[in-house]
């Protein structure tokens, strides 16, 4: 019977800086998301049906389309009709067919789900704080830069183009609904 190892466990090795750079990279998002999702658990929701309803709550009053929730989603969701359809059943959002093309569904967030976003919201701002404690506020924006890098490569970034057309960026990382085309907004007439 071979005798167990003792001492401290032997050194990862990596095929290359490149290979621990990404699986770095990797750990740590599980690690953010996991951590993320806990402190969702509570208010029942998932982290995609939150980011879902606070997409709906900042497009007030007039609404989006699904294919527009979709483009506004931090992680694409294959079955985004599916997603809606289970908020709807917990009476977070209400649909309703476009008065002047029936093939357009229109979403809006509910009382109950401002609520919920309500509820959320101070545990929602207090998380990165929380999860970025061991870091200063100098090393926050190292981190930042680098991962817009990552994501980015040369070219710009879509929160760096929306922030110059509105002053703020996009809390998705990607491009604002002012920046689709006028025909993927479908805008309809308020209520």
């Amino acid at each position: 019977m071979a005798k167990p190892a003792s001492g401290p466990e032997p050194a990862v090795r990596f095929s290359s800086p490149y290979e621990e750079a990404l699986l770095n990279v990797l750990r740590s998002a599980d690690y953010l998301h996991r951590e993320f999702q806990l402190r969702l658990k509570p208010s029942g929701l998932t982290e995609t049906q939150y980011n879902v309803l606070r997409i709906l709550r900042s497009a007030r009053p007039s609404g989006l389309t699904c294919s527009a929730i979709g483009r506004s989603m931090i992680t694409p969701e294959p079955d985004i009709t599916r997603l809606l359809n289970r908020l709807k059943a917990q009476k977070m959002l209400t649909q309703q067919r476009d008065t002047h093309d029936r093939r357009v569904v229109w979403t809006h967030i509910t009382a109950s789900g401002l609520d919920a976003l309500a509820q959320l919201d101070g545990i929602v701002e207090q998380a990165p704080k929380d999860l970025f404690r061991h870091l200063s506020g100098e090393e926050l924006q190292e981190l930042t830069r680098l991962v817009k890098k990552l994501r980015c490569g040369e070219q710009i970034c879509p929160e760096k183009v929306q922030a110059s057309q509105t002053g703020k960026p996009s809390f998705t990382g990607k491009p604002s609904l002012q920046r689709l085309p006028p025909s993927a907004l479908l805008r309809h007439p308020p209520e």
